[in-house]
């Protein structure tokens, strides 16, 4: 368990890349329970152990995720969370060469359950939802572009669906971009920075998570995000 930041209201940790963050069809050993397992193991708590679920990561993304430890930053927290007060800011090396160093991409999204996965629809779509980002282009090269991307919205496979849509795939995800990726590859996507206000004191809480530096596509884009 990589605890980036811990107190007896917050536990902010490092999700590793194809870990569920809850239990799933998979029987795979979920980030919640293992979250759960350190404080009852840390702290010798008898019995259950509390341990609220603020946001969610797709199951091969990596980086920083917020869990609360009482009911009541699990209250203010989800309050932060509606009002667009936490920030999530990924990185993502996507195909292609970005023509724009900064844009926000404003879609509406329709979730189909039965396939996990989200289309781009027109707004008046009866079971459309607004999905709202911003990026900004860090480096590029001929194949590919890191981006630094902030969430304005939470909407599933937002990131990876929104940015398949402008014509750059994600490095490695064989959902939105099957056509450009092998099987085997993992996803370039990465929650690197997590800000909120912590729920009692009320003080900025920033913690900050890098991606494997080391591994594939990250390696092309080493020193620019050591530099972040």
């Amino acid at each position: 368990m990589h605890v980036l930041y811990e107190d007896n209201h917050l536990l902010i940790v490092e999700k590793p890349v194809n870990m569920p963050v809850q239990s799933d069809s998979s029987g795979d050993l979920d980030l919640l329970t293992a979250a759960k397992n350190y404080i009852k193991e840390k702290y010798q708590k008898p019995g259950n152990v509390y341990l609220g679920l603020v946001h969610r990561l797709d199951r091969p993304v990596g980086g920083a995720i917020v869990f609360a430890r009482t009911s009541k930053a699990a209250s203010r927290l989800a309050d932060q969370l509606r009002r667009h007060q936490i920030k999530r800011q990924y990185l993502a090396v996507v195909h292609g060469q970005v023509m724009h160093a900064n844009a926000t991409l404003t879609d509406y999204l329709y979730k189909d359950r039965t396939k996990n996965q989200s289309y781009v629809v027109p707004s008046d779509h009866p079971q459309a939802k607004l999905a709202k980002l911003s990026y900004h282009v860090l480096q590029q090269n001929a194949d590919y572009a890191l981006l630094q991307v902030e969430l304005a919205t939470g909407r599933s496979h937002q990131i990876r669906v929104q940015l398949a849509h402008q014509g750059h795939p994600l490095y490695g995800d064989q959902k939105y971009g099957a056509d450009v990726n092998q099987v085997g590859q993992q996803i370039a996507l990465w929650a690197q920075r997590l800000s909120l206000i912590h729920p009692t004191t009320k003080e900025a809480i920033s913690v900050t998570s890098q991606p494997p530096i080391n591994a594939a596509p990250w390696q092309q884009f080493a020193k620019m995000i050591e530099a972040k």
